[in-house]
């Protein structure tokens, strides 16, 4: 779902990349706040050494992000919400960001949006705009033009938000 809203935005214009976090070796966040961003308004360092210190760089260099989740349990997944806790170092530093959402679920959505909506208001990013699909089989979205339509829209609207900035 994730590529057809970047296929949208680099179809506006946008530069896009994708990463895929259950490629990368992201553990978990321990809590020690070691990390937190101080008041000079620099990153922090997180002590924990994976990959997850490209992906703070990446953040803070990009206009805008997607977030993809499916949905388990009627929330994010906990590979996504891990992630999320480990931008603890840059969250303030995002502020003003862009970001949109898309989450795929078997039978309902749950609280999958809203968390990602809380994370984006914590940290102060303008949410652009979500779709989510319900599946029962894996590639049953692929094969849905409705759905490809909506995420290639939000591609494009993510666009054209960071282009008038």
């Amino acid at each position: 779902m994730v590529a057809k809203v970047l296929e949208g935005a680099r179809g506006a214009g946008a530069d896009t990349e994708i990463v895929l976090l259950r490629e990368k070796d992201i553990k978990l966040c321990r809590g020690c706040l070691t990390c937190e961003v101080g008041r000079d308004r620099k990153p922090g360092g997180c002590v924990i050494k994976d990959d997850m210190a490209p992906l703070l760089d990446k953040m803070l260099a990009a206009d805008g992000f997607v977030f993809g989740t499916p949905v388990y349990f009627y929330l994010l997944s906990a590979l996504l919400k891990n992630f999320m806790d480990r931008t603890l170092p840059i969250w303030p530093l995002l502020q003003g960001k862009r970001i949109a959402g898309v989450a795929v679920a078997e039978d309902t959505m749950g609280q999958a949006v809203e968390n990602l909506k809380t994370y984006a208001g914590l940290c102060k990013l303008e949410w652009v705009g979500d779709v989510s699909a319900l599946a029962t089989k894996p590639g049953e979205i692929a094969s849905n033009q409705a759905v490809a339509e909506s995420l290639a829209g939000l591609g494009r609207r993510m666009a054209e938000v960071l282009n008038r900035s």
